[in-house]
């Protein structure tokens, strides 16, 4: 990537040194767009004896889905029906949305393709003819995309545009099998290359920071995205998040592990960033723990003060997503 590129990719990611969610959203459909975090009800065979029990050690409970609306899970029996949900979750960002607003319907908890495809098919395609819902969001494991599955999701998204979000967080074996991830690498390549088939949207989970990993490491598994082929739509990049009751906090507790502070992470970041393609869409730099499971690193919990230290290190370090990008 030439330097003298920078202006022109700024200018197309509205001012940023990034290509952010907001602003791909914008771009894609012409006003502001916001996600409605649901939950499925289902589980994950991460957890029911499947492949293993108690998921990934920093899985939380809720499996990631703290954030939607109400409350709502089947753990504690008071799941409701979808169209109840997204109402509720719509109810939440009222205040802020404008009339012309759109929605994201994001299956965010557990493995959302977990299901016979008869129950996804229903919940899917009732989700998705909801007029004010843009696009179908779902969050699965590799595993979980069986050929009818995958099949589903691509009909979907003759309808709308339907995005599937895997959680690969590293590429490294060791590290997947400390952390418990249950499946190799070729099963993530076999499925993003389906998936991409399908002509479906992929985004992926990187966790940053995990126990035993270099920043090399960490760089690597960013580059190999970076390349993949076909090319992955969007990444999420998070911090490690402690989360209270996970196996990762037991093990923080009784043997504490290195963890980035914000100037670190900030600087980490930029660096990944600087490595990815200029098109490839950022979902997330940081990530958002809930405050009850007392997420530590704490500094993540104050979102202006970790934008505004990315915002200067972005311009201290005079740089920008794809700097040292090549496809070549």
């Amino acid at each position: 990537m030439h330097a003298s590129d920078k202006e022109t990719l700024k200018k197309t990611w509205n001012g940023l040194p990034y290509y952010s969610l907001n602003t791909w959203l914008k771009q894609q459909f012409g006003a502001k767009t916001y996600k409605l975090s649901l939950n499925a009800g289902m589980s994950c065979p991460n957890r029911d004896g499947t492949i293993g029990y108690g998921g990934c050690i920093f899985c939380s409970e809720g499996g990631s889905g703290e954030f939607a609306a109400g409350g709502f899970s089947a753990a504690n029996g008071n799941l409701p029906d979808i169209r109840s949900q997204i109402d509720a979750a719509r109810l939440l960002v009222s205040k802020k949305a404008a009339a012309n607003s759109r929605y994201i319907a994001y299956f965010q908890a557990f493995t959302n393709t977990y299901a016979p495809v008869s129950r996804l098919k229903d919940l899917f395609t009732e989700t998705i003819l909801q007029p004010d819902i843009a696009a179908l969001s779902v969050a699965t494991r590799p595993d979980c995309l069986e050929p009818e599955k995958v099949r589903l999701l691509g009909e979907l998204s003759q309808i709308k545009p339907v995005w599937t979000e895997l959680g690969l967080q590293t590429i490294h074996p060791d590290t997947a099998a400390f952390i418990r991830r249950g499946y190799p690498l070729s099963c993530f390549d076999d499925a993003v290359r389906r998936l991409k088939a399908a002509g479906l949207t992929v985004i992926v989970h990187l966790i940053l920071g995990l126990p035993g990993e270099s920043r090399e490491q960490m760089l690597e598994s960013v580059k190999y995205l970076a390349h993949f082929s076909p090319p992955i739509d969007g990444i999420k990049l998070q911090l490690l998040h402690v989360l209270k009751g996970t196996e990762l906090a037991r093990l923080y507790e009784r043997e504490p592990f290195p963890l980035f502070s914000l100037d670190e992470y900030a600087d980490f970041v930029i660096t990944c960033l600087e490595y990815l393609p200029p098109t490839m869409v950022i979902h997330r730099l940081t990530g958002d723990g809930p405050k009850k499971l007392l997420p530590v690193p704490a500094w993540s919990m104050d979102k202006k003060k970790v934008l505004n230290t990315f915002a200067r290190r972005f311009r201290e370090r005079d740089t920008w997503q794809g700097r040292y990008f090549s496809d070549l």
